[in-house]
């Protein structure tokens, strides 16, 4: 699971990227090109870091400037669709599918913050950008270096209103969000819609 949210990390420097015009001008200066989501997050892959790299501020602090981040770049409405699967979306009533929405965003952040401590300056090699059959993603490879292994990884974003927006992320091949859905499936096979809404109000697993 470190892995998996030192993944995560890289993410959110998509979101510093793509966020970058609505900061202030006192900030790092980031390019701004909605055709170029590689070259934004080569661009602030730093400017993430050194944030993290900083003794002198406060989790806390940290946390709020990170949720700040997260929330313009993630596509939290198609995460939780595609995680609850086409088969139990549509089972959900408007009432719930907020509720599902919250908890499931919530329960994202929440895991990240509790490893986000855990980077410890890996290296980052992003990859050529590849066009998805679908002319409104694509896919971003990346590699996780340290000196003990090299992971793969593969970023998935689809533009949104002229910005991309991350919505799935594969480790080694395994897609997070099948891994969500795979757990949602088990619930929902043996229970109902309750029980899996009162199952995410539940702290995660650290």
């Amino acid at each position: 699971m470190r892995i998996v949210w030192y993944a995560l990390l890289v993410l959110l420097v998509a979101g510093q990227a793509v966020n970058a015009a609505d900061k202030d001008s006192n900030e790092p200066n980031v390019p701004n090109d909605p055709n170029n989501p590689q070259k934004l997050l080569q661009t602030t892959w730093d400017a993430i870091v050194s944030v993290l790299n900083k003794k002198d501020v406060e989790q806390e602090v940290k946390e709020k400037e990170i949720f700040k981040i997260i929330n313009p770049i993630f596509d939290f409405q198609l995460m939780a669709q595609l995680a609850l699967s086409r088969t139990h979306w549509p089972k959900l009533n408007k009432s719930e599918h907020e509720r599902f929405l919250r908890l499931f965003t919530e329960r994202l952040k929440s895991s990240y913050l509790n490893k986000v401590m855990l980077y410890t300056n890996e290296e980052i090699i992003f990859k050529d950008t590849t066009q998805d059959k679908k002319k409104n993603t694509i896919n971003i490879p990346v590699d996780l270096v340290s000196k003990e292994k090299k992971v793969n990884m593969l970023y998935k974003l689809r533009k949104v209103e002229k910005r991309w927006k991350i919505y799935d992320v594969e480790i080694q091949g395994v897609s997070i969000l099948l891994t969500y859905r795979a757990q949602f499936d088990d619930i929902l096979s043996k229970g109902t819609v309750k029980d899996l809404l009162t199952q995410l109000e539940k702290p995660p697993e650290p």
